[in-house]
């Protein structure tokens, strides 16, 4: 079984996420619909704005712009603090603005909401609170310090006091939502990515598990007979070189080495023993071998193997799929961590479904985690060490991955606590023609091996 760690998906915090020239071309659309708010302001709507301080602070973003442009490589990445200081740079510079234009009474106020939109989709959780309280800050202070807004006859625009203020309890309110919700979407993105991605990894592993379980299957059975032979003749010799016994051991030394060799074929190659295994096999034979690495960890396994009804169906033989071993060892290998001193292993099956129960004697699942079971990373906050599993601490990547895997083969999982015995259940359920192998799969053998031909 794979062991894929949550460490080796780390939280995109530290990461070098963002291009330089992502922000870079974000900064000039918005230089461009600053520029353009100015000139229709002051042309359309007769403003008397400070229009050459005003086109100051849009060229310092002009200048940062083309500064990253010709120093920095296009496919400069930006660590966390370098990210963070040029978000700021454009939150301060939209502040900027704001001042010189009216404050409050400017209805582009609400484009203060951008960079901590940005902050909460590309920045750890500390930079958007950082930026977000910066946000508040300047729009609190835009509320008293700011250039009134004038018209060419001299005309001061100014907003009733209660608009200006719902104005900003409305900014303020955006800020908080727009960076709890745009962090929350983007965490969830990031989780399931870096859980997919685990479960790729584990499935990958099994399937090269297997076909090297095929190569040492083909490798065994072809040495098989000169191995045979080997150490036939060795013994032969032996047995005819009773007088010599420099040579008599020489002789009984290959046949042990023959013996050797065929030992370690047969130890590596218990996974596929023949080509047709490697396909297909029968239901029972496939979940003792997910169950395999977890029989000698200190736990009772019990199988309990046979059909539905008053009249039996004959054991199916199924697919011998990578994702249902590798799914089926990684809930057998939960319930073994779990479980006191048994794991239940239940098989069943009729002519419509095979179903899978695999019940512990352990503590069970919480009963407020039920209904969250096959998440990934996910964590009880404030969770006692568990007595049986002591070190561990649980992120729910283990199921994930065999739930994605089980359900991409066309099964249904059931998450539950048991009464017999009173631990954890997990019931697993195909339709008989998901998995089951009939003539229509195509699933026959490989055939008869064939010699190597060099």
């Amino acid at each position: 079984m794979s062991d894929i760690s949550p460490d080796s998906f780390p939280s995109g915090h530290g990461r070098n996420w963002i291009r330089l020239k992502t922000l870079t071309l974000l900064r000039w659309w918005a230089i461009a619909g600053q520029a353009s708010a100015l000139v229709v302001a002051e042309h359309f709507f007769h403003l008397d704005l400070e229009m050459g301080l005003c086109f100051l602070v849009i060229g310092v973003s002009v200048a940062s712009n083309l500064v990253a442009t010709f120093v920095f490589a296009e496919t400069k990445r930006l660590a966390e603090q370098d990210a963070l200081l040029v978000v700021l740079f454009d939150m301060l510079q939209l502040g900027v603005l704001l001042y010189l234009t009216g404050g409050m009474n400017n209805p582009f106020s609400i484009l203060i909401v951008g960079p901590v939109t940005v902050s909460a989709s590309a920045l750890s959780g500390r930079s958007t609170v950082f930026v977000g309280v910066m946000a508040i800050v300047i729009v609190t202070l835009l509320m008293q310090f700011h250039l009134p807004l004038r018209t060419v006859q001299g005309e001061v625009l100014r907003v009733p006091d209660i608009f200006r203020f719902g104005n900003w309890v409305a900014i303020v309110i955006a800020v908080v939502f727009l960076g709890v919700y745009s962090r929350r979407v983007v965490q969830e993105v990031r989780t399931m990515s870096d859980a997919l991605q685990a479960t790729q990894m584990a499935l990958a592993r099994e399937q090269k598990l297997t076909d090297l379980g095929g190569v040492v299957a083909a490798a065994a059975h072809e040495l098989g007979t000169p191995l045979a032979t080997i150490k036939l003749t060795s013994t032969e010799l032996a047995d005819d070189l009773d007088d010599r016994p420099d040579l008599r051991e020489d002789a009984l030394l290959i046949r042990d080495q023959a013996n050797r060799c065929r030992d370690i074929l047969r130890s590596m190659g218990r996974a596929g023993k023949d080509d047709l295994h490697l396909r297909r096999a029968p239901l029972t034979a496939l979940v003792e071998e997910a169950a395999e690495p977890h029989v000698d960890r200190g736990k009772r396994i019990r199988f309990r193997h046979g059909a539905n009804g008053d009249d039996p169906t004959t054991q199916p033989t199924v697919l011998r799929r990578p994702e249902i071993i590798h799914g089926l060892r990684n809930l057998i290998q939960n319930a073994v961590d779990f479980a006191r001193e048994t794991v239940i292993v239940e098989t069943r099956w009729s002519d419509r479904r095979i179903t899978l129960r695999i019940m512990d004697d352990g503590r069970g699942f919480p009963p407020d985690m039920i209904g969250r079971l096959g998440e990934p990373f996910m964590r009880r906050r404030g969770a006692a060490p568990d007595p049986h599993r002591p070190g561990y601490e649980g992120m729910g990547l283990g199921l994930f991955i065999a739930k994605t895997l089980l359900e991409r083969s066309g099964a249904d999982l059931t998450f539950t606590n048991g009464t017999d015995p009173p631990g954890a259940l997990i019931e697993v359920s195909w339709p008989l023609a998901a998995i089951a192998v009939t003539d229509e799969t195509g699933a026959a053998g490989l055939g008869e091996n064939r010699p190597f031909s060099g």
